[in-house]
C-alpha cells in the first residue's frame, strides 16, 4: 500500500479528500500513565495542590483535539460534532487510563484527533503531578477503534 502523504517525487502533501463521501466517522484512542502511589491517591481523592488533575487533563485533553490540524502538519481542519476524554483508575497498578473519542460527519477520519487528545490528557497529569514524582511513565498510547469512510470499522483485538 502507497504512503498517500508523499506525491510522485517524494514531496510531503496533503491528502486531497475531494473526491471522498462524506460519512460519518469516529475514533476513539487511549493511553495509560503509571505514577507513584501519593500521586495516585493524591489524584483519586482530589488533593492535589494544583487542583482538580483530572478535570483539568479532560478540558485539556478536548482543547487538544480541536487543534490537532496546528500541530500535525498534514492533518485536515475538521468540523467535529463529539470529543469527549473519560478516565479510569486502576488501583492495583497505581495507572490511570484516558480515553478520548471524536466524531464528524466528513470527507477524512479522525484518529489523530482521538490519538491527540489522549495524549495532552495525559500530559496535564504529568505536568500537574510533576512536583511529587517526575518518574510518572505514560504509554501504551493507541488507536483502539474507529468507524466510517472507505476502510469501514477498525477494531483493536
Amino acid at each position: 500500500m502507497a504512503l498517500t502523504h508523499f506525491d510522485q517525487e517524494g514531496n510531503a502533501v496533503m491528502v486531497d479528500v475531494t473526491e471522498k463521501r462524506i460519512t460519518e466517522r469516529e475514533a476513539s484512542a487511549s493511553g495509560r500513565i503509571q505514577v507513584s502511589r501519593e500521586i495516585y491517591e493524591t489524584i483519586k481523592n482530589g488533593t492535589a495542590a494544583k487542583g482538580d488533575v483530572l478535570g483539568v487533563a479532560r478540558v485539556a485533553g478536548i482543547m487538544a483535539v480541536k487543534q490537532t490540524a496546528n500541530l500535525i502538519p498534514l492533518c485536515h481542519m475538521l468540523s467535529l460534532t463529539k470529543a469527549m476524554v473519560n478516565f479510569r483508575m486502576l488501583e492495583e497498578s497505581c495507572e490511570i487510563e484516558a480515553v478520548c473519542t471524536v466524531k464528524t460527519e466528513g470527507k477524512t477520519g479522525v484518529e489523530m484527533e482521538a490519538l491527540t487528545g489522549v495524549s495532552v490528557a495525559l500530559l496535564t497529569i504529568y505536568d500537574m503531578c510533576k512536583a511529587m514524582d517526575k518518574g510518572m511513565v505514560i504509554q501504551d498510547i493507541r488507536l483502539e477503534k474507529k468507524s466510517g469512510g472507505k476502510s469501514g470499522i477498525y477494531e483493536r483485538q
